[in-house]
């Protein structure tokens, strides 16, 4: 039997983390908002931290890390930065919804880092999610409204006007192939490739 990768505080503290924030955030946000990347990744990752599976781990890493980083250096411009934090220091923001939403956000990406330091990065991790990509984003358009903008796919942050809707969904989808999910492919098949374990 092969050693463990993941140690078990980790497993269990994640695991209660995410079963804190998924009712408040169904009660207080909706199921809807269970579409956004990030939620997917978080939710995700409890299944890849219990089974040690490089490809959830992998296909959740190309798909938020980047994104997660841009978020916390936000953050910790007070979200005046890129505004993509913004809403922690909004007054009439529920605080127990920015407490959770900070945690979460702040874990992510040290938690994919030793995931894929651990677990070593799956390559087909980058098709996985541009199929799981192009599929979240229609969902998203079809069953959400431009004034929650889930993913941006009605416009970058706020909803646009210049492109038809369904023409910005495509471009905004090769944007995310190409600025972030292939340059992210790249770089952790660099660095991380060498370390890659076996899937469950």
């Amino acid at each position: 039997m092969r050693n463990k990768a993941i140690p078990l505080w980790l497993k269990l503290s994640y695991t209660l983390l995410v079963i804190i924030i998924v009712p408040v955030y169904w009660r207080e946000l909706g199921p809807t908002n269970f579409l956004w990347f990030s939620d997917i990744a978080l939710i995700s990752l409890v299944a890849a931290v219990w089974l040690e599976n490089s490809l959830i781990a992998s296909t959740m890493a190309v798909s938020v890390f980047f994104l997660e980083l841009a978020w916390v250096i936000d953050f910790f411009s007070g979200g005046q930065l890129l505004h993509v934090a913004a809403y922690m220091f909004a007054e009439d923001a529920p605080w127990l919804i920015r407490l959770l939403s900070g945690s979460f956000h702040l874990v992510l990406p040290a938690l994919l880092l030793f995931l894929l330091l651990r677990l070593g990065y799956d390559r087909r991790a980058f098709r996985l999610q541009i199929v799981l990509a192009f599929l979240v984003l229609l969902l998203t358009f079809f069953t959400t409204k431009p004034a929650d903008n889930i993913n941006w796919v009605y416009g970058p942050g706020e909803p646009q006007s210049i492109l038809p809707p369904l023409v910005y969904l495509f471009v905004f989808f090769l944007a995310l192939v190409t600025l972030i999910y292939w340059p992210s492919h790249l770089l952790f098949s660099h660095y991380f490739n060498g370390n890659r374990r076996r899937t469950i």
